[in-house]
């Protein structure tokens, strides 16, 4: 088996909640990777608090090859947990989602800002119809490029990985949205 020695991103997924354990030793390595985190109220001894969590269970990105990443999984045990996750085509074959640079920074750029309004969801939970692509123009994330949809009445923006997962940005004013043609 040929694999590409390309430096891109792949979503892979991990087994038993071990995202930040995965994200730990791929710093360890100096591999790019990103996992997306939210606020989550949780009890400790002293009561509720906030403590920041991944907010895709079990979903990892990762900046680097095909070929390290196969290596990796098959040389070193601390990366058992990880698998590729797998475009099925209609013909029956299958192959490694990757994800370009450009659609993961746009991607990085809504969730890393860990806003509580944001809400993360399966791709697919949102794209049975055509929807217009837009840009937003003002605020904490001008220059990202989503789609637009109606949510519980409300309009947001969604930021998409195709196959992976969705960030939804509730309540977009329309003023700050531009459909991109």
């Amino acid at each position: 088996m040929r694999h590409d020695n390309h430096i891109r991103w792949f979503p892979m997924r991990v087994t038993y909640n071990r995202e930040m354990l995965m994200k730990s030793h791929f710093d360890g390595l100096g591999i790019e990777c990103f996992v997306p985190m939210k606020y989550e109220l949780g009890d400790d001894s002293l009561g509720s608090s906030e403590r920041l969590v991944p907010a895709i269970h079990n979903l990892i990105f990762v900046r680097s090859t095909q070929e390290t990443l196969t290596e990796l999984k098959m040389t070193n045990s601390d990366f058992e947990p990880i698998r590729y996750i797998m475009n099925r085509m209609e013909n029956g074959t299958t192959s490694i989602i990757t994800i370009s640079d450009h659609e993961m920074d746009n991607f990085i750029k809504v969730a890393s800002c860990n806003d509580r309004s944001l809400t993360y969801a399966d791709d697919s939970d949102y794209f049975r119809k055509e929807a217009k692509k837009v840009r937003i123009t003002e605020g904490h994330f001008k220059g990202v490029v989503g789609v637009v949809k109606r949510i519980k009445r409300n309009r947001c923006v969604v930021v998409r990985i195709q196959g992976v997962a969705a960030v939804v940005i509730a309540n977009m004013p329309s003023r700050f949205v531009e459909e991109i043609v």
